[in-house]
């Protein structure tokens, strides 16, 4: 620790704000506290204490402090102004205070809004689930059929994940739709559904039963009484006879409640490029919290 000089015989403190350890901007709280502070922790006992009294006389008087602060005590202030490492004061050194408060908000702002939309873009997104398609893995919010909560689920979609790996099947995917969907489910945009087929693969429903490759696929997420007995293949699929195999970087979609889903069986496959991310958790309501 440097060693502290006396101060003059009048009183008057070079540096009142270095020798209690605040800022310019300290309130007369911080001020108060840091004076008690560095009484009790014995510092001064060499003498010196007269400067710790001095500077906290000066600063804790209005008056004095402001003509402290304009520059009317010596070049304290503008010491303490250069040691600022505050971009703006370094750029606008004479720039008012009020000024300089206004920009540091405005600045806070903006940069916290581009965080959020940055990690909305390209980390993750909150998502709302509106219809009863993935019933009753997914909830949405009564009196709408089918659904089975008075609120709906807010969900996350991990935006990167797909760009470090290969969709899964099983995985919950928010995706946008293809063009059909307007016409076939009466909206579009972005859907929430589950990955059932992958490119390569022959799919195709039996009476409610889904068979991949000619063997029946295990679904522990599907509710008896929402399925339904429906029996189609790919070749059933919009475009009509085009598919006998999913193509590659192809996707085929299906809703948890079967009864209730328009999904591929009714607007085709989903290209990769479409896909926006796997859901991995539901954040609302509190009850619902989980991870997928």
């Amino acid at each position: 620790m440097a060693t502290r000089t006396e101060p003059p015989a009048d009183g008057v403190v070079s540096n009142p704000y270095d020798v209690l350890g605040v800022t310019t901007s300290a309130s007369p709280q911080e001020i108060e506290a840091a004076y008690r502070r560095a009484a009790l922790e014995g510092r001064y006992q060499d003498g010196s204490w007269r400067e710790l009294r001095d500077a906290y006389e000066v600063l804790r008087d209005p008056e004095q402090r402001a003509r402290h602060d304009l520059g009317l005590d010596g070049a304290a202030a503008a010491a303490q102004k250069k040691k600022s490492r505050n971009p703006i004061d370094r750029l606008l050194p004479d720039l008012p205070h009020g000024w300089r408060v206004a920009i540091d908000w405005v600045v806070t702002i903006v940069g916290a809004v581009a965080i959020v939309l940055a990690i909305k873009a390209w980390v993750v997104n909150p998502y709302r689930i509106p219809s009863s398609s993935m019933e009753p893995t997914l909830h949405c919010a009564a009196p709408a059929q089918g659904c089975e909560a008075r609120t709906s689920d807010r969900v996350l979609a991990c935006r990167f994940c797909y760009h470090l790996r290969a969709p899964h099947r099983g995985d919950i995917v928010v995706f946008k739709t293809p063009s059909l969907a307007q016409q076939e489910c009466g909206s579009q945009g972005t859907f929430v559904k589950r990955l059932i087929g992958l490119p390569g693969e022959v799919w195709e429903e039996r009476q409610g039963f889904v068979y991949i490759n000619g063997k029946k696929l295990n679904e522990p997420y599907i509710q008896p009484d929402r399925r339904d007995d429906r029996t189609v293949g790919l070749s059933d699929l919009p475009p009509r006879n085009k598919y006998t195999r999913i193509p590659k970087d192809y996707y085929l979609m299906m809703g948890d409640n079967r009864k209730s889903s328009c999904d591929s069986r009714a607007w085709g496959l989903v290209p990769r490029k479409n896909l926006i991310g796997n859901v991995f958790a539901t954040y609302w309501p509190p009850s619902r919290i989980s991870f997928h």
